[in-house]
């Protein structure tokens, strides 16, 4: 008995399919995944297949498909890395006067006790009011005022004897009145 083989003998061409994607690729392991890639195409589309039609040449068109998808795929992804690339590049490092001011008053913020600290930036940064501010640290909105009236103080002080530079550091939500805590 002879056995009948199937006109859907891929494991015959595998030799074809490997010099071709040897050829197109030129690197071993490529090759072998687009193989592997168009294999799979030709297994999930094995129904477009005629049998009275030759498989190699149809295992070949796949193949060079996928290959040629492949190149369209890597073109547009290089693309939008490289888009992605020039719009981070798009910003200006701030003049070495404005880096230093700016270093200074994050020095200055961060070095309030925490309560201050954290009730200042729900209002002054985040835009919360004190009713939302007072609710997302669980006290009460007098307590929040007070806390935020203190750290306005101590960043005023803190300006005043120096350790903050220029003499003019504006609170958001305040006034630079000394004595002016609203």
């Amino acid at each position: 008995m002879n056995p009948k083989r199937s006109p859907f003998d891929v494991i015959g061409q595998l030799g074809a399919l490997r010099r071709y994607a040897r050829s197109l690729t030129r690197d071993g392991t490529d090759a072998e995944d687009l193989v592997q890639d168009a294999l799979v195409r030709a297994y999930e589309k094995r129904g477009t297949f005629r049998a009275s039609g030759s498989l190699r040449p149809w295992l070949l068109s796949i193949l060079h498909n996928t290959f040629i998808d492949r190149a369209r795929s890597r073109k547009a992804e290089t693309v939008r890395e490289d888009a992605a690339r020039e719009l981070s590049h798009t910003h200006l490092d701030a003049p070495q006067e404005h880096a230093v001011r700016l270093s200074q008053v994050r020095d200055a913020f961060l070095s309030l006790p925490e309560e201050q600290r954290a009730a200042l930036h729900l209002v002054a940064i985040e835009g919360l009011s004190y009713e939302e501010a007072a609710h997302a640290l669980n006290i009460a909105q007098g307590t929040l005022m007070s806390r935020i009236a203190r750290a306005r103080s101590a960043l005023r002080d803190m300006e005043s004897e120096g350790r903050v530079r220029p003499a003019h550091l504006r609170v958001v939500g305040g006034s630079n009145q000394p004595g002016d805590l609203s």
